[in-house]
C-alpha cells in the first residue's frame, strides 16, 4: 500500500470538519486539519452563537418594557455596545480554545495555513506539499455581496459584528433569514432600521402563513420593512455617511448599509478545478450520497456542498462520513423532518412541509392554525401575538409539518421536531396531555382544522 503522510487530511475547522477529525481521530486514524481563519468555523466565530448573544442582549429592551406591567421600574436604564461586543469576542476566544483542545486531545494534528489541493492524494499547506489517503473539503460558504457602484462601502454578516460604535441609522439589505435576524438585533438596540427586500415578500421557502404574521409582527415592533425595493447604488459623504440611492427613486441617508444576500461555497483558490472536482453551477461541490467528490480520495460536507446550510447538519454529515469510511457503515444521512429556527424577534420554529410544499405532495391536508396573545402579554401591554400552525395528511393523519412564530419558537419545535421523526400523528398530538399554562401546549389541543382551507 502507499505511504501517506496521513490517512485523512482535512481542509477547514468548522463545525463539520472538526467533528469528522474528532470522530476519525478517535478511531486511531492520523488525521490533519488546516485551517488559515479561525477555529469553530462560521458558526462559531460570525454565525450561530454571537448571532444568538446579540439576540439576547437587543431583547432586553424589549423586557424592561414588558417589566413595567408587573410592577418594575427600570426606567433609566442604559446600552452600551462596547460591552456586548467585547464580552462576545471574549466567549468566542474561549470557545475557539474549547474546540483547540478537542482537537489536541483526540490526537488530530492542527496546521495553521491555507490548504489547497494539489492533486487527489495530495494537500500544499505553507509551501509544502504533503500526501493524504484521503482529503477532506469543509470549508464552508462566504457571504456573497452583488456588484453595483458603491458596493465597497457595505459591510457583510461576518463584518457586522464588531463595529467600533453602534450606528444610529442602519440598512439591512436581503430577505433571507440572516437579513431579518439583524434586523431585530439593530432595532432591539436602540437604530432606526429599514429592511429592503427585491421582492414582495421576505422568507423566501418558508411557510406563507408565517412569512406574513412575521412581516406584521416586525413591523409592529418598530423595523421599517421596504418591499419590491432595491439599492441602485450609494455614495460615501464627507461626513462619513452613505447617501443610498433606491430603485423606487428614493433617496436615504445611513450610517451603515448591511449586505445581507445569501452565501456561496468557499471554494476559492483550493485547487478544486485543477485536481477535477466537479462542482454545481452555484459553485457548491457535487458529491454523492456518502459526501465522495468524482475524485474517488476527495470527499466534501458542509455549507461547501450547498445541501442545507445548519450546524447540526454539518455535524451529522460528519459523523456519516466518519462511520462510512472507518466504521463500514453505509446508512445513508435523512435531510428529511429537519427542524430549523430563525432567531428574528418574534422567532421562528418549523419542521416538516410547508403548506405549500403539503398541497403539491398530497390529495388532501387539513391545516390547524391558532393566533393568540400569550399570557405573559396579558399584563405587560407587548401587541406581540403568537402563531402556531400543523399540517397533516387528510389520509394517514400523519403530521406532515408543524410551524411556530413566538417566544422560544425554537425550543419548542425542537421538541416536536421528535415526535415527527418518530411518525406522530394528529391523534398522537390529540391523545397528549398538554402543559397548563404554556403556549406550547396549543399544539395538543387544536382541534378542527380551518376553513376553507382544510380541502
Amino acid at each position: 500500500m502507499p505511504d501517506f503522510d496521513y490517512d485523512l487530511f482535512v481542509i477547514g475547522a468548522g463545525s463539520g470538519g472538526v467533528r469528522a477529525a474528532r470522530m476519525a481521530a478517535a478511531l486511531g486514524v492520523k488525521v490533519a486539519v488546516a485551517e488559515d481563519l479561525y477555529l469553530g468555523g462560521t458558526c462559531v466565530n460570525v454565525g450561530c452563537v454571537p448571532k444568538k448573544l446579540y439576540v439576547y442582549g437587543s431583547h432586553f429592551s424589549e423586557d424592561f418594557h414588558d417589566a413595567a406591567g408587573y410592577g418594575w421600574d427600570v426606567r433609566g436604564s442604559t446600552f452600551d455596545w462596547a460591552t456586548l461586543r467585547d464580552n462576545k469576542k471574549t466567549e468566542i476566544e474561549r470557545l475557539n480554545g474549547i474546540y483547540k483542545n478537542l482537537l489536541v486531545n483526540s490526537s488530530a494534528e492542527i496546521i495553521n495555513g491555507r490548504a489547497s489541493i494539489a492533486g487527489p492524494h495530495t494537500v500544499l499547506i505553507n509551501e509544502r506539499q504533503v500526501s493524504a489517503e484521503r482529503i477532506l473539503v469543509a470549508t464552508g460558504s462566504w457571504p456573497f455581496i452583488p456588484a453595483f457602484d458603491g458596493s465597497e462601502y457595505v459591510l457583510n454578516s461576518n463584518q457586522i459584528f464588531d463595529l467600533p460604535e453602534l450606528p444610529k441609522r442602519l440598512i439591512v439589505v436581503g430577505g433571507g433569514y440572516i437579513a431579518v435576524e439583524f434586523a431585530g438585533i439593530f432595532n432591539g438596540l436602540g437604530a432606526d432600521t429599514r429592511l429592503l427586500y427585491r421582492r414582495d415578500l421576505f422568507l423566501r421557502g418558508f411557510d406563507q402563513d408565517v412569512r406574513k404574521f412575521v412581516a406584521e409582527e416586525v413591523t409592529k415592533k418598530g423595523v421599517t420593512l421596504s418591499f419590491n425595493t432595491d439599492v441602485s447604488r450609494i455614495e460615501k459623504l464627507e461626513s462619513g455617511e452613505l447617501k443610498v440611492y433606491l430603485n423606487t427613486g428614493e433617496i436615504t441617508v445611513a450610517d451603515i448599509v448591511l449586505y445581507a444576500t445569501g452565501r456561496q461555497a468557499n471554494t476559492d483558490g483550493l485547487g478544486l478545478e485543477e485536481a477535477g472536482v466537479i462542482k454545481q453551477k452555484n459553485g457548491a461541490i457535487e458529491v454523492n450520497e456518502h459526501f465522495r467528490t468524482n475524485v474517488p480520495s476527495i470527499y466534501a460536507l458542509g455549507d461547501v456542498i450547498g445541501r442545507i446550510q445548519l450546524t447540526p447538519v454539518a455535524l451529522a454529515e460528519g459523523m456519516n462520513l466518519v462511520r462510512h469510511l472507518y466504521q463500514d457503515e453505509s446508512t445513508v444521512l435523512d435531510y428529511n423532518t429537519i427542524p430549523t429556527a430563525v432567531f428574528c424577534q418574534p422567532s421562528i420554529g418549523t419542521v416538516g412541509l410547508t403548506e405549500e410544499q403539503a398541497r403539491k405532495q398530497y390529495a388532501s391536508v387539513d391545516i390547524y392554525l391558532s393566533n393568540f396573545k400569550p399570557m405573559k402579554h396579558t399584563l405587560s401591554g407587548n401587541q406581540e401575538r403568537c402563531l402556531m400552525k400543523m399540517i397533516v395528511d387528510r389520509e394517514t393523519d400523519k403530521v406532515l409539518g408543524v410551524h411556530m412564530v413566538g417566544s422560544e419558537a425554537g425550543e419548542i419545535i425542537q421538541g416536536i421536531a421528535v415526535a415527527m421523526k418518530a411518525g406522530a400523528t394528529k391523534t398522537v398530538f390529540d391523545q397528549t396531555i398538554g402543559i397548563h399554562p404554556t403556549s406550547a401546549e396549543e399544539f395538543v389541543t387544536m382541534r378542527e382544522p380551518v376553513s376553507p382551507k382544510n380541502t
